[in-house]
């Protein structure tokens, strides 16, 4: 059943992300005004969590006619610290977004008044122990930019509107509002310039269908995991799908990601920000995964997925510390250069608990290819590391149409087997695009779960038949015969048909003949 209200809301707030779009259309490109908008929605955030919170506080004691906003910022400063402590960052009344907004339009100096601002919040931060969540948030929104006007005017004009349809968002109360308001602004705002922008854009979003159904892939029989982990995190969107599927409450240490993109791992931040998870409940890191991986003092992760760069080149065998990695070393070779599919799955692996469970996004070349890619693929086999094997539909993400699998990995198997499930054909047809619906999902789950042998969709496989049989491909269609959909002709009914047909032909030829015979006569 649809929540209208929900979908109402939803609906109004795509309908103000457009208007602004439009404000700015021909000024500023796409890809890049995303950020304009990401960058101004995370600071009315911001602005509105701080305020809502000493509200709260002040009405608590009864002193209902308080507002933080009206508040002078010699008083406010006295609770300067007390804030930094619970929240990670601090904002003055004057500083706050609703009263920046108030004057945007007569302020001659908007683009001094926002740097300032935007760097008060990030030095608000410095010092503590969390101040990397804060540190470069607001860096790519370039204030002073020409793409916003040629002139100082122009550019505060243009950051005038742009705050005005910020401030335009009917967001409400953001823990009352019936949908993630903030979080689904973004996700809407994403996908929209992720489906126009290409590899530029889509490389950082994984379409929230296919977030869903690796987060479900993790938690089967889990009603709760100590953290989740994405290698490559890009813009968070799959870490926090489990926020959304198992609740914020039954992640007992939180979200862990690392991603080499400093752009796209400030959205990351920005995403967690605006999805109300608090700055000590998350750790993002912005460094290479592969050389340099963080986390390594963590506990291991009970959850983990990702949607890796395809075919992305590494150092590999160039540098002689890696086969030495612990992450590497145990199948005894590293991915090719050319390809480093195999190394993440790798890392994933070694970060992965016991009891844990990682949902892998993959190409399918990893699955046949020979040489370093088929020797880790039979460490995988053999150690009995690979649950399942699903092949997704085709032109399901942004940027590509290939055709991608989903590898899930579990360190402790009960059975010495591999689980191929063909999900090609699971899928609804929206746009010029492919999208797992709600009920291909369910489809998927309830075939991943029952592991059962199914014609032409689930083949279960003994480790050592793909081993001794197949020479350690792990590609869908080497176990799973596609069904053959063409019409079947029976040949001797064929035969018998077109002898009738012949018959026919005859006996109408004669009467004709007939015909013109008497018509001569």
């Amino acid at each position: 059943m649809v929540d209208n209200k929900k979908e109402q809301e939803r609906e109004e707030l795509h309908k103000t992300i457009w208007g602004i779009a439009d404000e700015l259309r021909g000024s500023v490109d796409g890809w890049d005004f995303k950020q304009y908008v990401l960058g101004m929605m995370f600071y009315r955030y911001i602005s509105e969590n701080i305020t809502n919170y000493i509200n709260k506080l002040q009405w608590e004691y009864d002193n209902t006619e308080f507002h933080y906003a009206q508040l002078a910022d010699e008083e406010a400063e006295q609770s300067r610290q007390a804030m930094i402590d619970e929240k990670g960052f601090f904002i003055l009344p004057s500083q706050l977004f609703c009263n920046v907004l108030k004057n945007a339009n007569k302020n001659e100096n908007l683009n001094e008044t926002l740097e300032q601002v935007f760097t008060a919040i990030e030095d608000s931060a410095r010092g503590t122990d969390k101040e990397d969540n804060f540190k470069g948030l607001f860096a790519d929104i370039d204030i002073n930019s020409n793409k916003l006007g040629a002139t100082v005017s122009k550019r505060n004009e243009k950051l005038a509107k742009l705050l005005q349809g910020i401030g335009d968002m009917k967001l409400g109360n953001y823990q009352e509002n019936s949908i993630d308001a903030f979080g689904d602004a973004y996700e809407y705002l994403m996908g929209m310039y992720a489906s126009n922008a290409g590899k530029s854009g889509g490389e950082y979003f994984t379409p929230q269908e296919v977030s869903e159904l690796l987060a479900k892939l993790t938690l089967v029989g889990k009603t709760e995991v100590n953290k989740v982990y994405d290698p490559a995190c890009g813009s968070g969107s799959l870490l926090l799908k489990f926020a959304k599927v198992l609740g914020k409450n039954k992640i007992r240490n939180g979200f862990y990601g690392q991603e080499i993109n400093i752009t796209t791992y400030n959205l990351c931040r920005i995403n967690m920000f605006l999805h109300d998870i608090g700055y000590d409940n998350f750790s993002i890191a912005c460094e290479d995964t592969l050389r340099y991986p963080q986390h390594w003092d963590d506990e291991p992760f009970e959850a983990i997925v990702s949607n890796p760069p395809y075919s992305r080149k590494w150092a590999g065998k160039s540098n002689s510390l890696l086969i030495n990695d612990q992450r590497f070393a145990p199948a005894g070779i590293l991915a090719p250069q050319n390809y480093a599919d195999m190394a993440f799955i790798m890392h994933s692996l070694h970060w992965l608990a016991t009891n844990g469970v990682a949902a892998i996004v993959c190409f399918p070349g990893i699955f046949y290819r020979s040489g370093a890619e088929q020797k880790i693929r039979q460490y995988l086999v053999d150690n009995n590391f690979i649950d399942a094997i699903i092949q997704l539909p085709i032109n399901l993400f942004f940027g590509t149409s290939i055709a991608t699998c989903i590898m899930v990995l579990k360190k402790s198997k009960m059975e010495n087997n591999i689980l191929f499930i063909d999900a090609s054909n699971e899928y609804i047809k929206v746009t010029n695009k492919n999208k797992l619906s709600a009920k291909n999902i369910e489809n998927i789950l309830h075939i991943f779960i029952e592991r059962k042998d199914i014609q032409h969709i689930a083949k279960v496989v003994k480790n050592e038949d793909i081993g001794k049989e197949q020479n350690y491909n792990l590609s869908v269609s080497t176990y799973i015969e596609k069904e053959d959909t063409r019409e079947k002709i029976d040949i001797a009914v064929l035969h018998r048909e077109i002898a009738e047909i012949v018959a026919k032909e005859e006996k109408l030829r004669h009467a004709i003949d007939e015909i013109i015979a008497m018509l001569g006569e």
